[in-house]
């Protein structure tokens, strides 16, 4: 470090150290008296540079507008670097920030570290399915524990954005249609990342995205512009957001979308108003991926710095790869942009600095004999297994095809039976695939010493169009095989008709979900489509081992094949955690967080459906009805579906009492009994319908759900307790948060649709 950054850092570290009680009030102080006698000693390009977060790796996500430069930070002209990769390269960047700038302030080192590390969890989509706020609370921690061991220190994650519509690819990396489940999934993932203090050098700072409503986006398309009014966006979309700000998420991403007309990083309301003074968020906004340099694409504004100068007036901290902020120092000089703009965003991030304990040891997360002990270990790797099982729904089980014995011979056919690199699912830039199973190697472990037989054949690409699957594997997970369709095809018969049952590993291809992943048609794609209809043909007992990073149709599937298993991308696991499933070592419990829909046509679709003037409650063509002429107005499976291998009753719900105070409280009684032969567990589900409201509301909302295993005849009695916070919806006038007087309906079941229903009055 150069002889002055030493002195003057030497000076703030004082005040860092000079006590260290627990108060929080006292550490609020401490922290702001450090940044004070640090800022003081900056220059305005040294603030600026604080704002500019450049690509520091070869991982890319987006179009490069800036990169890794040695000089800049020397010059503190970077604030933190994303997607560099490996605690050596980190530790040897972080010395030059530390002891090569003049004030040799440390830098954030962030990643898309957004379903895992290199144990990868199931994508966030999938995760949810499994309802456990624990376990989606444990992928986080494990994830943190494993980027912190190699020199990460901060995740763009998680993905709260609330859709209700499967065409959209990011669909994958959120947690559905709901906001009630939205929003404990998003406080779970902020507590395993940041645990109890982000003192602790095996948590991460968590980043909240993407600020708002990026879910909305008109006809599922990426990037694309938002609709909703304030009514429906408070009461669908913001209310994981808040949750996870609440929860203390540190930082925030701007999305890329607009927001009452004007973009999200330069929208003042959104950022000030909401997030900061209504929310009373502390921590600081990161743009999205060059979206700073959109403003001028929106047309808002006729240049980089203009666009720059709005978004940093308008709240936003940080810039990501745009080199916007850190351009603005003649701006400033001449009066064009605010001083007390560059002096709060800077703070903020000094601040970050601080609580990630970057003052104290800058190289904290860099420990080669800590990255050696803890990535991709034994333990995280069984945890992910485990959590890979509860993730998965099985949607259909004629004759008790699953759980399958190991015995006689087993075909496994499909493009996606022995194709490692798509097992991960998108989004996992850290991913090691060459350490992870295929299917068929999960399967031949599970099978090994049974003496039953598995044989083999990929039977067709994953589309007949071989640009169409260059575009499905962009990021070089291709799997094209050369033949000609015919002869793989030909393959794939002969050797399922040796077999007594069929394994079809089927569905999308892992990019074909994901950021920019937006189609039209979610269909299974034609080649797989093709080769199923002809193995049914045969007669066989079939299972789908179905894989997708969205919701999808699968009419043709549910009509002709027995068995169904929605195994997602389930990670780096996924392959062992399949053969636990379909060979009943794990009992299936995960249940839909999106309603499958039947056709494209219905979206944007959702099972919180709104309350209409001529309503369908049958969901078939009735004229001058809300419906459809040519397809039913229901989903193909409803929200909150899934089987099991065993069966369980609902029984004896109740209401403690049938009238409830507006300040008082009722609880719901349920008991549920597992009727089968097998342990299994349950996600039991609490519904509201408020019959009378100033705004309308859905027939059917979630509030809540308790996830309970149960042995083969036990019985346990769930208890949900009824109040205005579980009750309320943000009424249309003030939007607040309100529960107003009238006749709720009540409802529990295993899924939306198969519930029943007490009468609960509200009073004042």
């Amino acid at each position: 470090m150069k002889r002055s950054g030493l002195i003057l850092l030497m000076g703030a570290m004082m005040i860092l150290s000079a006590c260290q009680k627990k108060n929080t009030a006292t550490e609020d102080a401490q922290m702001r008296a450090f940044v004070d006698q640090l800022m003081s000693q900056m220059t305005l390009e040294e603030k600026l540079g604080q704002l500019n977060l450049p690509v520091g790796g070869d991982i890319v996500t987006g179009g490069v507008h800036s990169s890794l430069s040695v000089e800049a930070i020397r010059q503190g002209k970077v604030g933190g670097l994303f997607n560099l990769k490996g605690a050596a390269a980190i530790r040897d960047v972080q010395r030059i920030a530390v002891e090569e700038s003049r004030m040799g302030i440390p830098l954030l080192f962030g990643m898309d570290v957004i379903h895992g590390y290199e144990t990868i969890f199931p994508l966030p989509l999938a995760l949810s399915c499994s309802w456990d706020t624990e376990a989606v609370e444990r992928s986080a921690q494990i994830a943190a524990r494993e980027a912190t061991a190699d020199g990460i220190c901060w995740t763009f994650s998680p993905m709260v954005d609330i859709c209700h519509d499967g065409r959209w690819g990011r669909i994958s990396e959120g947690s559905g249609e709901d906001p009630y489940l939205g929003s404990r999934m998003a406080e779970a993932m902020v507590r395993g990342y940041q645990g109890a203090s982000l003192a602790d050098s095996a948590t991460m700072m968590a980043c909240v995205k993407h600020f708002a409503l990026y879910g909305a986006v008109e006809a599922g398309r990426e990037y694309n512009n938002v609709y909703p009014d304030d009514y429906h966006a408070f009461n669908e979309y913001m209310q994981p957001y808040k949750a996870a700000v609440d929860a203390g998420a540190g930082s925030v991403m701007a999305a890329f979308n607009t927001v009452h007309g004007v973009p999200s990083m330069g929208n003042s309301w959104l950022l000030n108003d909401l997030l900061r003074e209504q929310w009373g968020f502390m921590g600081f906004v990161v743009s999205d991926y060059t979206s700073v340099r959109h403003m001028e694409e929106n047309g808002v504004c006729t240049s980089l710095e203009e666009g720059a100068i709005q978004c940093l007036e308008a709240g936003l901290d940080m810039d990501m790869v745009s080199d916007g902020f850190v351009a603005l120092a003649p701006a400033v000089r001449e009066g064009r942009c605010s001083m007390q703009a560059v002096d709060a965003a800077c703070r903020r991030i000094l601040e970050a600095k601080y609580k990630l304990g970057l003052f104290d040891d800058p190289y904290r997360y860099c420990d080669p004999l800590r990255r050696e002990a803890v990535i991709l270990s034994d333990e995280h790797r069984a945890e992910a297994r485990r959590i890979a099982g509860e993730c998965m729904v099985l949607l259909k089980n004629e004759d008790d095809l699953l759980p399958m014995q190991k015995k006689g011979t087993i075909a496994l056919i499909g493009p996606l039976a022995d194709a490692r690199n798509n097992m991960a699912g998108t989004w996992s830039v850290a991913a090691v695939h060459d350490r992870y199973k295929t299917v068929k190697e999960g399967l031949e472990d599970a099978l090994q010493g049974t003496g039953a037989r598995l044989l083999y054949a990929k039977g067709s690409n994953v589309l007949y169009d071989a640009r169409q699957e260059a575009i499905a594997t962009i990021f070089g997970h291709d799997i094209r095989d050369s033949r000609s369709a015919e002869a793989m095809r030909q393959e794939a018969l002969s050797i399922a008709r040796k077999a007594d049952v069929i394994i079809a590993a089927m569905g999308e291809a892992s990019e074909m979900s994901g950021e920019c992943a937006s189609r039209v048609n979610i269909e299974m794609p034609d080649a797989q489509h093709d080769l199923l209809q002809e193995l049914a043909k045969l007669g066989k007992p079939i299972v789908l081992v179905h894989f997708a990073g969205r919701p999808t149709v699968l009419n043709w599937e549910t009509e002709h094949l027995p068995a169904i298993l929605e195994s997602w991308f389930c990670g780096s696991e996924c392959a062992d955690a399949i053969a636990d499933v379909l060979f009943g070592e794990v009992n299936p419990s995960g249940k839909l967080t999106v309603q499958l829909p039947r056709h494209v046509g219905q979206y944007p679709f959702s099972y919180r459906q709104m309350r209409t003037s001529r309503p369908n409650e049958g969901g078939e063509f009735i004229k001058y009805i809300t419906c459809y002429a040519d397809v039913s107005s229901k989903p193909l499976y409803p929200f909150g579906y899934g089987l099991s291998y065993t069966t369980f009753e609902y029984t004896n719900f109740y209401l403690t009492d049938t009238i409830m105070p507006l300040d008082g409280s009722v609880e719901a009684h349920v008991t549920v009994t597992n009727t089968g032969s097998r342990t299994g567990s349950e996600i039991v589900q609490l519904y509201i319908g408020d019959l009378v409201a100033r705004g309308v509301r859905p027939y059917k909302e979630l509030r809540g759900f308790e996830r309970i295993n149960l042995a083969a005849g036990e019985s346990r009695e769930v208890v949900f307790t009824l109040d205005a916070d579980r009750m309320s919806y943000y009424e249309p006038e003030h939007l607040n948060w309100t529960l107003e007087p009238g006749d709720v309906a009540v409802m529990v079941g295993a899924n939306s649709r198969d519930t029943q229903m007490r009468l609960l009055h509200v009073v004042q």
